[in-house]
């Protein structure tokens, strides 16, 4: 059959132009016209007559297709002709949302396959409706909907809900017997989740509905399509069923191959991948070894996961083919992988019939490790799984290769021969680990970028053995300035970076830059006695403030690194948007603050604080995080201001408030354990003539014992900015409730002003805990704090306590209690709770 001629494309790809024109040249003598976009088309067709179709490609997130489908219907030669939509495999519309005119849609990679068959099917139809004829198909041949040989495709009769004929396709993917199948009511073999009845399926004929076809695995997941054909001499319905499972679809198992690419290169993001893998691809067994060329011990086994009951699992010496494997045999069995049984006990066991077996090579060719994989049905299509499973050995080998490296420590793998620092493809990888941990947890962190100043001039005039040494002397410098939790690398040349990790206030990041700066200006002395001045200038930004990912974050640093060297070096510069850019960032995001509360982005997490002495539980401070939709979390220190400007502090700090008291109630009715729980009081809310009512009011709703509320008051607040701050205080203390000061050591207040607030505890801030081991003067501060704190007869508690030096000093100083990522992070209330539930568990197997 000839289809006519006039067939327009609009595609903004050149590839994708010339493979729909390719795919339609082929059917004989027709026009393909070949545009970009809606003007294109318009101008190719002006003064043309009618065509008689219309393909369009939708990519990304289609709105530059669904324009082009709009403007089209005004050209002339355009607006009756019917429209076939192809999706990319980037394209985010799903076929529901494609626009009223298209009458059929296809995937790319069905250009060759389907695309003819769509437009016959359009051929056909389209002018029985015209004439209100109904799809009284007599003349045509139902199969048309079918010609590719790996469609899965049924035909049914709905009102009687039987199967009357099967593709092969189906029955080869479903693994079930075609008798058995037809033996079943259709309900049976399909099974839709969207509510739909089968009779009116065929409504719409665009639409793929969601449904699950029966398999030897139970039920496959995927969506049908349905169109009315005649069989038989009468009418029924012919079904196409599209599997989403991995090891069906092409397209699918490239978005497989891509989500397996994106995972880290640590131990999770390997499991994660290879549970990817284990899932889309429906196996039954998966395992991951890994074996080091140069070891001569055991390989060792980093993922197994097994779909069936315990077993007793053979050593790696007693599976042949793991040691096929890993002697560099690649096996690749789809249905016979039984024969191997009697070699392999592990096969035996598991009764595998689809089993594959590839090593992992490093770009040497050296085998690192092994991928098994294998099923207890045989595999799916050999052309989809077999690529899949060796671009996953590829990234699994890359995964091992960086382990390897980083276990060796080459100084040409992962450390800068010279300083022993990290390098940059080190760096690179610790802060990807970074920030994914800080999208989970609602962390900040900073990113500092070190550049020293006129380096190139002490290469050249003194050579490059001093420069060599000073680039030694600026990492000692360095390391000495941060705690051991941060990070310090050498990124290239003269350039290093360094993570802040745990950042609650920015003041704390740029006391740390500004004592890099001070530690720097120091001068050096080299092997011949001689000194030199080098300074340095340094570029700080800040996550997720500044940037959510790893690049845009280093760059924003990197231009406030040579915004300190334009203003004269030897200084640090914070990234700073553009004046009219920040304001618009504001207020949008002052927009977004104000609906927060009502749209449930506002979170509670928990830290503990633990005893000095015990390090048992014995309090927790409730922390305030936005989980913006499409920033993610962001830190209390950003938009907290921004609440005080705008004035929704009050209403944001009630609900904290309200939501942390009504859950340590919940906690102390299951545990018992009379935990103080701390929240904050900003001086907003210190002012309030209504505090007093609003604490007593909320104690009253959740019923929460005053004495265990402890509000925190910022050191810095001072009388004058909040006259009623100790009344506000008093009236706090008479309702039962603890005060402690927060962030003591960074205000300007004096030992009178402290004398006067009645407060039970005072919070060394944790700028200064961060310095014991580092900065001796910060170690008299901790010191004295505590001492004074404990002759005015208060409680203290250190904050940002990370190391285990940072325990030992403040337990030898009699600190009475602490809290830091050294114990626990801040938890959500699910891990809080378990965290609690660990406690007890404990203490009941330690009881006699």
């Amino acid at each position: 059959m000839t289809i006519p001629a006039g067939i327009l494309v609009v595609a903004a790809q050149r590839e994708l132009r010339r493979a729909l024109f390719d795919t339609l040249d082929r059917e004989g003598q027709l026009t393909v016209h070949l545009a970009r976009d809606a003007a294109h088309a318009s101008t190719l067709l002006e003064g043309r007559p009618p065509i008689s179709l219309i393909v369009v490609v939708f990519a990304g997130d289609g709105r530059d297709a669904l324009a082009c489908v709009e403007s089209l219907r005004h050209v002339p030669a355009c607006a009756d002709a019917p429209l076939i939509a192809v999706l990319t495999a980037d394209a985010a519309l799903k076929p529901s949302q494609l626009p009223a005119g298209v009458l059929d849609w296809l995937y790319a990679s069905q250009i060759d396959s389907e695309l003819v068959a769509r437009w016959r099917w359009l051929q056909r139809t389209e002018p029985l409706a015209a004439k209100g004829v109904p799809s009284e198909l007599e003349a045509w041949d139902y199969r048309y909907a079918f010609e590719d040989v790996d469609n899965e495709w049924l035909i049914a009769d709905p009102i009687r809900d039987r199967v009357l004929e099967l593709s092969p396709a189906l029955i080869r993917h479903s693994g079930l017997p075609a008798a058995g199948l037809l033996e079943l009511p259709l309900h049976e073999v399909l099974s839709f989740e969207d509510g739909v009845a089968t009779q009116n399926l065929v409504d719409d004929t665009r639409h793929w509905h969601v449904c699950r076809r029966r398999s030897v695995r139970g039920f496959d997941s995927g969506e049908v399509s349905a169109r009315r054909v005649r069989h038989s001499g009468r009418d029924v319905v012919a079904l196409v069923f599209r599997s989403d499972q991995a090891y069906m679809r092409a397209e699918v198992a490239l978005h497989l191959v891509a989500r397996t690419f994106s995972s880290s290169n640590d131990d999770e993001g390997l499991a994660s991948a290879a549970r990817l893998l284990y899932e889309e691809l429906s196996l039954d067994y998966l395992a991951v070894w890994f074996a080091r060329p140069e070891d001569s011990g055991a390989p060792a086994q980093l993922v197994q996961l097994w779909r069936g009951d315990e077993l007793a699992w053979p050593g790696p010496s007693l599976q042949s083919s793991l040691r096929l494997v890993l002697a560099g045999q690649a096996m690749l069995h789809q249905s016979d992988a039984g024969r191997l049984a009697t070699m392999d006990p592990l096969l035996e066991q598991l009764s595998l019939s689809g089993f594959a077996g590839l090593p992992l090579l490093d770009e040497r060719h050296n085998v690192l490790g092994a991928l098994l994989a294998g099923t207890r049905q045989p595999f799916g299509e050999l052309k989809i799984i077999e690529p899949v499973l060796r671009c996953a050995a590829a990234r699994f080998a890359h995964a091992l290769e960086l382990r390897r490296t980083r276990e060796q420590g080459r100084a040409e793998g992962l450390l800068d021969a010279l300083t022993g620092l990290p390098n940059r493809l080190l760096f690179n990888d610790r802060l990807d680990m970074v920030i994914r941990e800080a999208n989970r947890t609602g962390e900040c962190f900073a990113m500092l970028f070190v550049d020293l100043d006129r380096f190139k001039t002490i290469n050249d005039t003194l050579g490059h053995t001093i420069g060599d040494q000073v680039l030694v002397t600026t990492t000692q410098r360095l390391r000495t300035s941060v705690r051991a939790s941060d990070t310090v690398a050498r990124y290239a040349g003269d350039e290093f970076v360094v993570i802040l990790r745990h950042i609650v206030k920015s003041e704390d990041v740029l006391r740390i830059a500004e004592k890099i700066v001070q530690v720097m200006e120091a001068p050096l002395r080299i092997d011949d006695g001689t000194e030199l001045q080098v300074t340095a200038s340094i570029g700080v930004s800040f996550f997720p403030d500044d940037a959510a990912d790893a690049e845009t974050l280093l760059k924003h640093a990197d231009e406030a690194m040579y915004a300190a060297k334009s203003l004269g070096r030897n200084n640090f510069q914070i990234y700073e948007v553009s004046t009219e850019q920040a304001q618009q960032q504001n207020l949008a995001l002052k927009s977004r603050l104000r609906h927060a509360e009502h749209n449930g982005e506002l979170r509670v997490f928990y830290q503990p604080q633990v005893d000095a002495i015990s390090e048992d539980i014995v309090g927790m401070e409730a922390l305030v995080r936005w989980e913006h939709p499409e920033l993610g979390f962001i830190g209390p220190g950003f938009f907290i201001p921004l609440a005080e400007e705008t004035g929704l502090i009050v209403s944001i700090g009630e609900w904290v408030l309200r939501t942390a008291c009504r859950q340590a109630q919940a906690w102390e009715q299951q545990f018992g354990l009379r935990l103080r729980l701390g929240v904050n009081l900003s001086a907003v809310q210190l002012m309030q003539s209504n505090l007093l009512e609003i604490v007593s009011g909320v104690l009253d709703e959740t019923g929460l014992d005053a004495n265990l509320l402890e509000m925190e008051v910022t050191e810095s607040i001072s009388i004058k900015a909040a006259p009623n701050l100790i009344e506000n205080l008093q009236g706090l203390r008479r309702l039962g409730c603890r005060i402690a000061i927060d962030d003591f050591g960074t205000g300007a207040a004096s030992l009178d002003y402290l004398r006067k607030l009645p407060a039970d505890r005072i919070k060394i801030d944790q700028s200064f805990v961060r310095n014991i081991g580092v900065d001796p003067d910060d170690e008299a501060i901790v010191r004295t704090t505590i001492e004074m704190a404990h002759r005015l007869k208060r409680g203290v508690v250190a904050e940002g306590v990370e190391i285990e030096q940072h325990l030992r000093f403040l337990q030898a100083n009699h600190c009475d209690e602490l809290q830091g990522y050294l114990f626990c992070r801040p938890l959500p209330p699910p891990s809080f709770e378990k965290l609690l539930f660990e406690r007890q568990r404990l203490l009941t197997t330690a009881a006699p």
